[in-house]
C-alpha cells in the first residue's frame, strides 16, 4: 500500500529536468524488435511502463542490458516465438505495438488485448484494417488478438480516425513490407515522428510522419542503431501547470518547446507567463487565473492528456469555463476526487462545466488514472492543509521521480508505504 502525503499552499520554485517521452519509449522499445540486432536506448524515462516493455522483450528472449539509468542496450536477434506472454501484456496500453513489430519481422503475432488506464473502450478496429490492408488476417480469441501473413505487401491505408496507436503499428508492420504503404489521416503527434525517426535510423525509408500522409518503402533488413528518445511533453505540461496553479515560478528543462505550443498557448491565456528558451521554458504566475473554453484534439490541437491537469487549474480560476473532451469518453472520472476538495465541476457527457472556487481544501483521494492522478497530484500542492493520495502506481507509470523533483521544487510531498507488519515507512 502506497500513497502520496502533501502538504499544499506552497509555491513551486526551481528548476526540473524533464524525462524521456513516455509514448515514445513503449514504441520504440518493441520496434526493436525489427532490427534483429542491437539498439542502444537513450533518454528513456524511468517508469514501471518501460519496465513492463522491458519484461515483456526479456520473457521473449531478448538480451536487454542497462547502461545507466536512462540507457539500455537491447539485443534482438534470438527471440523464441511470437506470442507476448498474457500477465505481461495486459498490465499495459502500448503492448499492442508488439503486433506491429512482430508482424513485420515475422509474419506472425499473438497479443492480449490492451490493458492500462480505463478511459473508455480502446478499438483496435484500425490497427487491424491497416494489417488486413498488408495482406495479413486477424482472429480474436479470449481476449488474445492474434494477426499472420505469409508475405506483407505495401498498400494504401486510409484510418477511419485519427488513432496514434494504429499510426504507429501501421509504420511498424510496413517498414519491411514488398512496395510502398501509404498511410492517410494519419496521427501527428511527436511521438510519431520519433518512431518514424527511429525506424529510419535502423535502416527504414518512411517519410512525411508528422503530416496527414506517412510514406514507406519497404526494406528487406533492418540493423541495430544509437537513438535518444525525445522529451515528454506531457510530463513539461504537467510541470508547466504546476508552477502556474500554485503560483510560482519554474524554469522546465530538456523540452522542445514547439512541441508545447498547444498548452502554452492555452497556459498564457489563463494567466501563466511563459518563456520560451532553445532547450526550456520558465512558468510563472502572479495574477489570477482567468476561465478558458478547452477541446481536447489530435496533435497540434490541445492534448488529451492535459485535459485533466489544465482542468484542475481551471477550478480557481475567476469564472466559468468549459472542457470538451474529443477523444476519450471516461476522462472525466477525477471530477467526484476534485469535488472533495471543493471544486465546482458540473458533467454531462464529454462536456465539463466549471466554475472557479476562491480556493480549494485539501482531502483524502484516490488516482483513477495516470493523468488524474497527476492532476490531483497539482490540485493537492495548491490546497492548503494536508491531502493524501491513494492508487499512486497509476501516476507512476508514467512520471519519474514525481517525488523528488516536486521536492526539489519546494513541494512537501512524501510517499508513504504500510509494510506488512503496519509499520509505516516514509521515503
Amino acid at each position: 500500500m502506497k500513497k502520496f502525503v502533501i502538504h499544499g499552499g506552497k509555491p513551486l520554485v526551481g528548476e526540473v529536468e524533464i524525462s524521456g517521452a513516455k509514448n515514445a519509449a513503449v514504441a520504440i522499445l518493441p520496434a526493436t524488435i525489427l532490427a534483429a540486432d542491437k539498439c542502444i536506448i537513450e533518454n528513456l524515462p524511468s517508469i514501471s511502463d518501460v519496465g513492463a516493455s522491458v519484461d515483456i522483450l526479456s520473457a521473449m528472449g531478448a538480451q536487454v542490458r542497462m547502461l545507466d539509468k536512462h540507457s539500455l542496450e537491447i539485443d534482438t536477434t534470438h527471440l523464441h516465438g511470437t506470442s507476448v506472454p498474457d500477465d505481461l501484456s495486459r498490465a499495459m496500453r502500448a503492448s499492442y505495438y508488439f503486433l506491429g513489430a512482430l508482424l513485420g519481422r515475422y509474419g506472425r503475432a499473438t497479443v492480449a488485448m490492451p490493458g492500462g488506464c480505463d478511459l473508455g473502450p480502446r478499438p483496435i478496429d484500425q490497427h487491424l484494417k491497416a494489417f488486413s490492408a498488408l495482406g495479413a488476417k486477424d482472429a480474436v480469441d479470449n481476449g488474445m488478438i492474434d494477426v499472420r501473413a505469409s508475405h506483407l505487401v505495401g498498400e494504401e491505408v486510409f484510418f477511419d480516425t485519427v488513432s496514434v496507436g494504429a499510426t504507429i503499428n501501421a509504420m511498424l508492420a510496413a517498414v519491411m513490407a514488398e512496395g510502398m504503404t501509404v498511410l492517410e489521416n494519419v496521427a501527428k503527434e511527436p511521438h510519431i515522428v520519433d518512431v518514424a525517426n527511429f525506424l529510419n535510423t535502423m535502416g527504414a525509408d518512411v517519410r512525411g510522419a508528422g503530416t496527414d500522409v506517412i510514406k514507406i518503402r519497404g526494406v528487406k533488413k533492418m540493423h541495430g542503431c544509437t537513438y535518444s528518445i525525445i522529451p515528454d511533453q506531457i510530463e513539461a505540461g504537467s510541470y508547466m501547470v504546476g508552477a502556474a496553479i500554485t503560483g510560482g515560478n519554474v524554469l522546465i528543462k530538456n523540452v522542445i518547446p514547439k512541441h508545447l505550443e498547444p498548452i502554452t498557448s492555452k497556459l498564457e491565456k489563463a494567466g501563466a507567463v511563459i518563456e520560451e528558451f532553445d532547450d526550456s521554458v520558465r512558468v510563472s504566475r502572479t495574477g489570477d487565473l482567468e476561465p478558458l473554453n478547452v477541446k481536447t484534439m489530435p496533435h497540434p490541437g490541445f492534448p488529451t492528456d492535459m485535459q485533466p491537469l489544465v482542468s484542475v487549474l481551471l477550478t480557481l480560476a475567476k469564472g466559468t469555463s468549459i472542457i470538451t473532451e474529443g477523444i476519450w469518453e471516461n476522462r472525466f472520472r477525477y471530477v467526484d476526487e476534485l469535488a472533495r476538495m471543493g471544486a465546482n465541476i458540473q458533467v454531462a457527457g464529454r462536456v465539463a462545466v466549471i466554475e472557479g472556487v476562491a480556493e480549494l481544501q485539501a482531502a483524502p483521494l484516490r488516482a483513477p488514472d495516470l493523468r488524474a492522478g497527476a492532476a490531483l497530484v497539482m490540485a493537492a500542492l495548491a490546497a492548503d492543509g494536508v491531502s493524501e493520495i491513494e492508487d499512486i502506481g497509476h501516476i507512476e507509470r508514467g512520471y519519474e521521480d514525481i517525488v523528488e523533483k516536486l521536492q526539489g521544487l519546494g513541494a512537501d510531498i512524501k510517499r508513504v508505504e504500510r509494510p506488512a507488519n503496519n509499520m509505516r515507512k516514509v521515503i
